[in-house]
């Protein structure tokens, strides 16, 4: 019989988007649930992420969560890189067992770069209810790994440096 207390040991599959504006600005979206979710008051800002479906295509899955986070499609948005590698981050103590159910101990993530042909009238933090964000701006790639919740700099840190030459 499985130990209910024992640590989860898998990794929840993600994708994330580091939407990248004309001007090389990163899109960043401010979190609503940072305090319940993170428990703290800090205010953290994050490019847009999620989980992949069973049997969905990455590329599907970034441009879902793209459209689900910020309302940004696959109309104003085209994908240039994506990472090599997933990179994983595990979670801290303190919230293990509160996400995703208790499911995972952190998360395996294949971010994509992509460029942004719109208009800031594009993006709608509220084109999925329940809304992620509730404040956007765009932010100078190298401002990243200084705006995320502290156990996800590595992610940031990475990605970065993958795709510093190409935004």
């Amino acid at each position: 019989m499985p130990n209910d207390t024992a640590l989860p040991t898998a990794y929840r599959s993600c994708v994330g988007v580091m939407l990248v504006n004309a001007d090389g600005k990163v899109f960043v979206g401010k979190r609503i649930d940072s305090r319940e979710t993170m428990g703290t008051e800090d205010v953290w800002w994050q490019m847009p992420q999620g989980g992949v479906d069973k049997g969905e295509d990455l590329d599907v899955a970034a441009f879902r969560e793209l459209a689900e986070e910020t309302g940004v499609t696959a109309e104003n948005a085209t994908i240039i890189a994506r990472t090599g590698e997933p990179v994983r981050y595990d979670l801290p103590e303190e919230l293990l067992g509160k996400l995703w159910k208790g499911k995972y101990r952190g998360q395996e993530q294949v971010w994509f770069l992509m460029r942004f042909s719109g208009d800031d009238t594009d993006v709608d933090l509220n084109a999925h209810d329940p809304a992620e964000f509730d404040a956007w701006q765009w932010v100078d790639p190298e401002q990243l790994p200084d705006l995320i919740v502290p156990f996800k700099k590595y992610v940031y840190r990475t990605v970065l440096d993958e795709f510093r030459a190409l935004v």
